[in-house]
């Protein structure tokens, strides 16, 4: 049998136990095996003959959501996530959150400050309160409706059920007891007494409530629409034009319009717009984006290039290979969507807990009706009681555990250089124990530089360093550019260059000061007959064994000295390394470049293990085969070639100092371009999940506590709302101590 895999956009689900209602679903079809994952939205599923998409979608309705086929990713720069006309779901709950807050407040400080309650005050609560309990909460009310259809209930059950027991109530109260009367007063009482409440309103309750659970949808569904941005940056990144040759002219068309065969010219400094190999010209392609390679890789006829990589310097011709889906761009954007589709969304405490707690609490406010009416209390004190019962379990405080905790961590942690992106990142930094550290761009500069330069017995090395400088100051290239920098700020000022040529994939040569001068690999100085003395090529192959690139300088006819070169590394990287030792972490270095250089980089920073001339397939990999052993996988990186593996890695760390499709598909950003930010945000991480926790443990435990005596009819009102308020202020008071987290140096 043939399996083919299809995803599925799915609409409706509110937490992640609708996600594994959904995946429920789906999973008894015959032949079908999906898996959904609630923080992108999305089912994967695979199928056998005889399952039509149809099928499939029909499953996920019945299940009481909705499923689609996704429309193909938008490859101009200005599209955005509501592009195909239906309207943003953040901006819409952020507006119903404005609203539903600016209606709330006045409503709570009137029923909690009695130097408020003017005559008919009460009257007014309910003008402003309706609207909220009603269209500001209408989507927990509508998934409540669909897991009661579908024999279910969730945390959206619990909301709806008190938000519209407090505000039926209250209506009750007001037209049909004496809660309507002028003058009526809310006094705050902090007392247990039992009543029959027909003079009292829970308007605050069912306001407060609605606001408080929407503002924590908000700032999670924010955090979701994340999930996405990193496959359109990867689109981003490739050429929007490109020069194809018709004939003898050129004529500019769209690269999308580009055809398997297709001759195109790419001037320097401009991206490659497709793969191909070039047929003309030669140049230095940089391809860090796709391999981590820091050092420009020498193109020239019959050698194969990759789209969206960039031609340094050089007129390159090249025939087109491979376009669309086929070319290494969009294979890399294929394994950053397969790794957010397969990471595993850690659920919320709330939602473990709620398939248990939500039944409990409206199987005990049913019998609390049952056993007053039973026992002759009277209908109003049996439904005041069966009313306080599920006011009193309202999760306000499980509303806020969870985003003020978060808002005042990544406050903080954007204080600090760190961007948390959502709750769902969090639990996989108290488990980590294994930590992967892309070198190029994280532990090391990114950048060539200068580090050495070997002079010949008769040659004095500032006199070589000044000469070289000068004449590498001519060219663009990034080795030369490291040569001239370093000369510049060592020597100051440097002489002109008369007559530079640029010789591809060789060297430079020039007049500096009236002497000839060559820089570049020795094949150049044997060209001109210049051979290179012992001690040169000594240092040469010391430099190279140590994955440094050295250029030999020549002037007057004969080899004066060797400038080495290469990718330095940052000075706060070892510290950093030991650092996330001391966390309890093994850090791994994990590169494209060769194994000479890694193994250099690796002895300098205090780390072991070594895996090096790796492809951004085989980093996916890597990381695939630590987790397979067992291991709780950290990944940080900076480039475009470590964008999958940040999303397959079980906690993904962008250096905000890289591309944006590393920092899109990662769970932390580290805005500042020091691996000390990386330990510093798995702390901060820790931190904040530890806080969560605890407002969450908090929060149960104060509606278990408080239960019973809703149970038994001995909670007012006021005391009612008086707990939750407590409850919500102890959560946010907990969270703020978050503030105080500094960043250990």
């Amino acid at each position: 049998m043939s399996f083919a895999t299809v995803d599925l956009e799915i609409g409706g689900m509110t937490c992640a136990s609708c996600a594994a209602r959904v995946e429920k679903r789906l999973n008894r079809l015959d032949g079908v095996e999906a898996s959904v994952n609630y923080a992108t939205e999305k089912a994967r599923v695979s199928y056998g003959d005889g399952v039509e998409t149809a099928q499939l979608i029909a499953a996920v309705e019945a299940a009481g959501y909705t499923a689609r086929l996704p429309e193909p990713p938008a490859a101009d720069a200005g599209a955005t996530a509501d592009d195909d006309g239906r309207p943003d779901p953040v901006r819409a709950l952020r507006d119903k959150l404005i609203v539903t807050a600016v209606l709330s407040v006045p409503v709570v400080a009137m029923s909690m400050i009695p130097a408020l309650q003017f005559d008919y005050w009460q009257w007014l609560s309910l003008t402003l309160a309706a609207p909220v309990v009603v269209w500001g909460g209408a989507a927990f009310h509508r998934a409540a409706w669909a897991n009661l259809r579908h024999g279910s209930a969730t945390m959206d059950t619990l909301v709806s059920m008190g938000t519209l027991a407090a505000l039926g109530w209250s209506l009750y109260a007001l037209f049909l007891g004496t809660a309507g009367m002028p003058g009526m007063e809310h006094p705050f009482e902090l007392t247990i007494s039992r009543g029959d409440g027909e003079g009292n309103i829970y308007l605050e309750v069912a306001a407060g409530v609605t606001t408080f659970i929407l503002a924590g949808r908000y700032f999670e569904a924010r955090s979701k629409r994340r999930a996405g941005a990193a496959l359109r940056a990867l689109l981003e990144l490739g050429a929007k034009e490109v020069s194809v040759l018709r004939g003898d002219r050129e004529e500019r068309i769209p690269a999308d319009q580009l055809a398997v065969g297709d001759v195109f010219v790419v001037r320097p400094g401009e991206k490659i717009a497709t793969d191909g190999v070039v047929t003309e010209g030669a140049s230095a392609v940089d391809v860090s984006m796709l391999t981590g390679e820091s050092v420009p890789v020498e193109v020239g006829p019959g050698d194969t290039v990759v789209g969206a990589t960039v031609s340094a310097h050089g007129r390159l011709v090249v025939r087109a290979t491979r376009i669309g889906s086929d070319t290494q761009l969009a294979q890399l954007a294929k394994l950053v969507e397969d790794a957010q589709s397969g990471k595993a969304e850690v659920q919320r405490l709330a939602d473990r807990v709620s398939g248990i707690f939500v039944p409990i609490v409206i199987a005990l406010a049913a019998g609390t009706l049952g056993f007053w009416l039973g026992t002759g209390g009277g209908a109003a004190a049996a439904f005041t009681a069966a009313v306080a019962v599920l006011i009193i379990a309202c999760p306000c405080a499980l509303g806020l555990a969870t985003p003020t905790a978060l808002l005042v961590g990544t406050g903080r942690g954007a204080q600090l250089g760190i961007i948390i992106k959502g709750p769902q990142v969090l639990e996989s930094t108290r488990r980590v124990d294994t930590v992967v550290l892309d070198k190029t761009g994280t532990v090391t500069t990114g950048t060539m530089a200068l580090l050495d330069v070997v002079a010949a017995d008769d040659a004095d090395p500032d006199e070589v360093l000044r000469v070289a400088g000068a004449l590498e100051s001519a060219s663009e290239h990034p080795i030369a550019r490291a040569i001239a920098d370093g000369a510049e700020s060592r020597l100051g000022a440097l002489p002109g260059v008369e007559d530079f040529r640029n010789l591809e994939g060789l060297g430079v040569q020039g007049v500096v000061e009236g002497r000839a001068v060559l820089v570049g690999r020795p094949r150049l100085l044997a060209e001109w007959s210049q051979p290179v003395p012992p001690s040169l090529a000594e240092a040469m192959e010391r430099a190279e064994a140590q994955g440094r690139t050295a250029a030999v300088v020549s002037w007057d006819g004969a080899a004066r000295g060797v400038i080495v070169v290469a990718d330095a590394v940052k000075p706060t990287s070892a510290d950093a390394v030991a650092r996330l030792r001391a966390l309890g972490l093994t850090p791994i270095l994990l590169t494209g470049d060769n194994e000479a250089t890694a193994q250099s980089v690796a002895r300098q920073v205090g780390i072991d293990d070594v895996v090096a001339e790796v492809l951004p397939a085989d980093k996916v990999d890597v990381v695939k085969r630590l987790q397979a052993e067992g291991k709780v996988v950290a990944m940080v990186g900076d480039g475009v070639n470590d964008a999958a593996a940040l999303a397959q890695a079980d906690l993904g760390l962008a250096m905000g100092t890289g591309t944006d499709v590393a920092i899109e598909a990662s769970d932390l950003t580290l805005v500042r371009g020091d691996l000390h930010a990386a330990a510093d945000a798995i702390r901060l991480a820790r931190r904040t999940l530890t806080t969560i926790k605890g407002n969450l443990v908090w929060a149960f435990a104060y509606n278990v506590a408080a239960l019973p005596l809703a149970a038994a009819g001995l909670l007012n009102p006021m005391l009612a709302g008086a707990a939750m308020a407590f409850s919500s202020v102890f959560v946010v008071s907990n969270s703020l101590r978050l503030r105080r987290f500094t960043a250990a140096r």
